[in-house]
């Protein structure tokens, strides 16, 4: 069986506050094995026999539309793939102190044109990298505090649907793997 994370969009955010044994529910009702969560904020670790991401993701978030009576974005990685993305070292500052880096799982791989655009988005706090479907986002201030999403020329860019997760978790993660 191959081993997946399944990264939720908005899940105990506002009015979609759950156990987390609850939302681990739809996916055994997939039959999913070895199932469990991980911190509150939407993070489904599974193994199943199916491969294809992308179909993975679908029956997930239709199964969990099913169970919960909302849409739920469903952002749908093999560990290898969280391995990878946590050993990419895009930025030179990572892992200065006060420095942020936040990786936005997306559903396909940003164009190269678009993928151009946003690393040229740069202020003295934030920049951008990219690698295939993730977004790497370097802030050298409180993330809470930074204007760079208000800035024109990233809203122009029309950024596709994601989720965040900072570089913490998916290291937690990783390290969680090799337990």
């Amino acid at each position: 069986m191959k081993q997946y994370v399944a990264f939720l969009r908005g899940i105990n955010l506002g009015n979609r506050r759950m156990p987390m044994a609850r939302l681990a529910q739809p996916f055994r009702e997939l039959g999913f094995a070895e199932v469990s969560t991980f911190i509150a904020s939407g993070n489904v670790l599974f193994a199943t026999k199916a491969t294809a991401g992308d179909r993975l993701e679908r029956r997930i978030a239709t199964q969990l539309e099913q169970s919960l009576g909302y849409p739920v974005e469903t952002f749908v990685r093999t560990r290898d793939e969280i391995r990878a993305s946590v050993a990419a070292r895009p930025f030179a500052d990572e892992g200065l102190p006060g420095v942020t880096v936040t990786t936005g799982l997306l559903h396909e791989e940003v164009p190269l044109a678009t993928a151009q655009a946003l690393q040229a988005v740069k202020t003295a706090t934030d920049e951008f990298a990219v690698g295939g479907r993730e977004l790497h986002w370097l802030c050298r201030i409180r993330t809470s505090e930074s204007k760079i999403w208000a800035e024109p020329a990233l809203k122009a860019l029309r950024l596709p649907t994601m989720t965040m997760r900072n570089r913490t978790t998916l290291t937690r993660l990783v390290a969680l793997f090799d337990t």
